[in-house]
């Protein structure tokens, strides 16, 4: 991964996959794909990278501040603020 080349001893990469990877949504099976493909990615990667960098994928919900655009996709999902899902990246890194 060209990736680690750039980060110091005990570094993190942090990706985004979204929660499409476990709860796919109709017309969505080209993004269920890249999703899962993305978790895939960093679990394989995570087992391979040195000098204690670790590798993340954070998984947010759909954001409450995208509702009017992409909540009819998102039937029955409890959308999350987007300060919330920030948290999630904070913590992750």
């Amino acid at each position: 991964m060209i990736g680690q080349k750039f980060l110091n001893d005990g570094g993190s990469i942090t990706l985004t996959r979204g929660i499409i990877a476990e709860e796919p949504i109709w017309q969505g099976a080209n993004a269920t794909t890249v999703n899962a493909a993305v978790e895939g990615f960093v679990r394989g990667a995570a087992i391979e990278l040195p000098r204690g960098i670790r590798i993340n994928g954070v998984s947010p919900t759909v954001v409450e501040e995208s509702l009017q655009s992409y909540g009819p996709f998102f039937p029955g999902f409890e959308a999350a603020p987007a300060a919330r899902v920030a948290k999630a990246y904070r913590r992750s890194v």
